[in-house]
């Protein structure tokens, strides 16, 4: 089945960034940070290397808000992608199951 998504335009996403840019300095995202624990994988790594991830990305609509976004290790950032929360629980239950 092919992912869903809604038509965002270049300049919407444009905008999404830059709000994501002025919202990486404020200190609720450093206090977010401060953990140092990725919101998916709950791996500890130092703060510094936490990544803003969308849960509901960009690209599908998602905006940059404080209720969308979350703290997360690159390796998941880059694996995630553009999935929904339902997608990525999906493939994270797919990858559970294939370590049993």
């Amino acid at each position: 089945m092919e992912p869903f998504f809604l038509p965002v335009t270049e300049e919407e996403i444009r905008k999404e960034r830059a709000k994501a840019r002025d919202l990486r300095k404020t200190q609720w995202w450093k206090r977010r940070c401060a953990t140092g624990i990725c919101a998916y994988c709950k791996t500890k790594v130092n703060p510094k290397e936490l990544t803003m991830d969308h849960i509901v990305p960009m690209i599908r609509g998602g905006k940059t808000t404080k209720g969308n976004v979350v703290p997360v290790c690159k390796e998941c950032n880059n694996k995630k992608r553009y999935l929904l929360p339902t997608e990525w629980e999906e493939y994270l239950e797919r990858l559970k199951n294939e370590e049993i």
